[in-house]
């Protein structure tokens, strides 16, 4: 019977490739590496490339479909999946704020997550220096019950906001103004920033509070101005993602606010604004959406060092 030498296998690319893996599975984690890199980058950067497109297009072009071409397969028309500009039209970026005032929507919007942030910080600081560095009893079920309110989605607590916010509290109105948004937000926000802050709290060492006390401060003297400090990574990062979520949100501010640009309205208020009854300026919606994100793109590239430092410290134990 004759028998079959390895050396007379094929030996194609593959087979190489495979062999060589074998020799060195840094090539495989690399190779898995890149692939998912390049899966989340085009999956994550492509619908910015569609608005992109959008805005550049002219608006006659994008409701006759003429932006997204077509491949003849087989006789067979089928739409190209990465649409392409036809014409260029860069004016729709300048044309957002000439034809509604963008510039408020937008102010509207950085102004409550400013206010939402920082009454954030304030509260979950205490929250988090009673959680992380005070001993009683029931701390850890407290916690969790604190971290079961993030659990809800926001749609629950939609009708008795607005019983509240619009019929209850008739002096003072609380419809129609930032604390109809602030209020539920900071609500909501506030189990996972508290939960962050008690962690790099609990991390401190307890003999540099002990000597800020020593020297006549009390707890909180000592939170803010040792604890806090110290802490500032875990700090910067709860209050980046409670100012992005906040800029963000739209789901309480489209219930809580008319959506005027003098009446609180925010960033998608002044979006939906170029959608008419009947047109809508496509172009228009789409450079408004990426001059919106502009904010929050400045934001995280400045910070994207604290961000990821904190997200990181914050799972040390020392």
């Amino acid at each position: 019977m004759a028998t079959i030498d390895e050396s007379d296998e094929p030996d194609g690319p593959l087979n190489r490739w495979v062999q060589r893996a074998m020799e060195d599975p840094e090539r495989v984690y690399r190779a898995l590496f890149y692939t998912a890199m390049v899966f989340f980058m085009v999956t994550t950067l492509f619908p910015f490339y569609w608005l992109l497109v959008l805005a550049v297009t002219p608006n006659s072009e994008i409701t006759g479909g003429g932006f997204i071409p077509e491949i003849d397969l087989f006789g067979v028309n089928i739409p190209f999946p990465l649409p392409v500009p036809q014409g260029f039209n860069p004016g729709s970026f300048v044309a957002v704020f000439q034809e509604i005032p963008f510039h408020l929507y937008m102010l509207n919007s950085f102004a409550l997550a400013v206010t939402t942030t920082i009454i954030v910080l304030v509260v979950a600081s205490l929250a988090g220096y009673v959680f992380g560095r005070l001993e009683f009893p029931g701390r850890a079920i407290l916690m969790l019950g604190i971290l079961a309110i993030s659990y809800f989605p926001p749609a629950a607590f939609v009708v008795p906001l607005y019983d509240i916010f619009g019929l209850a509290f008739n002096y003072p109105q609380l419809y129609n103004t930032p604390g109809a948004v602030t209020l539920p937000l900071s609500a909501l926000i506030m189990p996972l920033v508290i939960f962050i802050l008690a962690t790099f709290y609990g991390q401190i060492p307890d003999g540099i509070e002990d000597a800020a006390r020593i020297e006549g401060s009390t707890r909180i003297g000592a939170l803010f101005k040792v604890i806090m400090p110290l802490s500032a990574p875990g700090v910067a990062t709860a209050g980046i993602l409670t100012f992005i979520i906040v800029y963000n949100e739209f789901f309480f501010s489209f219930l809580m606010l008319e959506g005027n640009a003098q009446e609180w309205g925010v960033l998608l208020h002044g979006i939906f604004r170029y959608q008419g009854t009947r047109s809508q300026a496509h172009n228009l919606m789409a450079a408004a959406s990426l001059v919106g994100v502009v904010p929050m793109a400045v934001i995280v590239a400045l910070d994207q060092d604290k961000i990821v430092s904190g997200l990181t410290q914050g799972a040390l134990k020392e």
